[in-house]
């Protein structure tokens, strides 16, 4: 591990925040059991060129000093792919989207995030820009472990079978878009991502 400190860097979902449950699990599993972990959860602008940027600046700010591994969830699944095609650290993908340009066309006009009472516009120029951040392939799958579950209402769970199928998968029958019994994983995320 080095010397460098460990920082885990949580990427949430589309309209999802910091106070999110799984990001709450993961604080409080590391405040409790890794405390020597620095856990950062960005509150990601709805926009996906900012939202990158935003992330892309956590990168270049912490890289030098931190150890880092990505949590991503949903939307912020598709985001810690696109980082490690950029920055080659190591993710764990919870329901991850992986075409969600498709899916959020249906979701084009007003919004307003469940979380932040934030209201805001998306545009099919937002879509585009979604479009521009996709990592067609996966050139290192061992960087990569797939938290599935295949109850998942939002997101057909077999794209992400089949886009990470070289990397390590857990699928689990049943559950929903949430990942239902997630407290179950902080330990093995941090152990996968050498934090």
């Amino acid at each position: 591990m080095g010397s460098r400190s460990s920082l885990l860097l949580y990427i949430h979902g589309f309209n999802s925040s910091p106070l999110s449950h799984k990001a709450q699990v993961i604080q409080q599993y590391c405040a409790e059991q890794r405390a020597d972990i620095k856990v950062v959860i960005p509150k990601l602008a709805p926009f996906p060129q900012q939202a990158a940027e935003q992330l892309r600046n956590l990168m270049e700010s912490y890289q030098a000093d931190y150890q880092i591994g990505l949590v991503g969830s949903s939307l912020g699944g598709y985001l810690a792919t696109w980082l490690n095609a950029h920055y080659t650290v190591p993710a764990v993908l919870v329901n991850p989207a992986v075409k969600p340009y498709e899916l959020l066309r249906d979701f084009l006009g007003e919004q307003q995030n469940p979380y932040t009472q934030q209201r805001y516009l998306l545009t099919v120029d937002h879509i585009d820009e979604l479009k521009a951040l996709e990592i067609d392939s996966i050139d290192h799958p061992e960087h990569f472990w797939l938290l599935q579950q295949t109850g998942d209402e939002v997101l057909d769970y077999r794209q992400a079978v089949e886009k990470y199928r070289h990397a390590r998968q857990t699928v689990e029958e049943g559950g929903d878009h949430s990942f239902v019994g997630f407290e179950r994983y902080p330990s093995a995320i941090i152990d996968f991502l050498h934090l």
